[in-house]
């Protein structure tokens, strides 16, 4: 018996092949991916920007940064976009409850971090409206060094107010991650790419350029943000990253 897929019954133990064993790191993202569909209706709003002044920064930078032993990565300068824009917005800096919504007073940024095989972790940037580009750059750095060796503290993976995954560091373009409750949003980013656009300018009109460009994706919880909200708040991540 069972449910007939090709010539093998899904009713028979293993007939389909190996069967890998749910790790506990895998069943707990599981249970809660499958609860924050189940909790808040999504819906993805897509822009992209270019990254012009942002590799140009980078370039002049990052040695400087390396001399203080930190890492410049592109990641920094994500996170210090986000938290401009849940300044100017801070309705995205939430969570849903019956009695209203939840605007949260700090701001905390988690970031996805892959674990290979075994799944991913969200350590949290804690006050990351205080930090500079340089004070984000060395937590990113040691959140996710400690992340992959296991060292995190429990403090250090909760609290988020908003997260971050960087899905375009394994070459993906475009994603709808899933909303990591109990926040309002979560921003993805696609990989870096060297695309041909068309750039206006007001004294020699339309030409074209080959910029770096990469997809924002931000997946919101509809009970809490509309679609008008959702594109300023992305429209201002593109800005702060555009005009750095």
């Amino acid at each position: 018996a069972g449910i007939e897929t090709g010539s093998a019954p899904l009713g028979e133990a293993g007939a389909m092949g190996e069967v890998i064993p749910l790790s506990p790191v895998r069943r707990a993202i599981a249970d809660h991916m499958v609860r924050s569909k189940h909790t808040s209706p999504h819906a993805t709003a897509i822009n992209e920007v270019d990254l012009s002044r942002i590799v140009a920064h980078r370039q002049v930078n990052k040695e400087t940064f390396e001399r203080d032993g930190v890492k410049l990565t592109f990641t920094a300068y994500f996170v210090a976009a986000i938290v401009a824009a849940l300044k100017a917005y801070p309705i995205v800096n939430s969570s849903w409850s019956e009695e209203g919504i939840v605007i949260h007073p700090h701001i905390h940024i988690g970031m996805a971090t892959s674990l290979g095989e075994e799944g991913l972790i969200v350590p949290v940037i804690k006050n990351a409206d205080q930090l500079s580009l340089l004070g984000l750059a060395r937590a990113i750095n040691d959140l996710a060094s400690r992340a992959r060796n296991k060292s995190l503290q429990p403090d250090e993976v909760r609290g988020g107010t908003f997260t971050i995954t960087n899905h375009g560091v394994t070459g993906s373009l475009l994603a709808t991650p899933i909303i990591n409750q109990p926040q309002c949003a979560i921003l993805g980013v696609g990989a870096i790419q060297k695309r041909v656009i068309v750039v206006s300018d007001k004294d020699h009109g339309d030409a074209i350029a080959i910029r770096p460009m990469a997809y924002l994706g931000l997946t919101f919880d509809h009970r809490i943000l509309d679609g008008a909200v959702s594109d300023y708040f992305l429209t201002k991540v593109v800005e702060s990253l555009g005009d750095w």
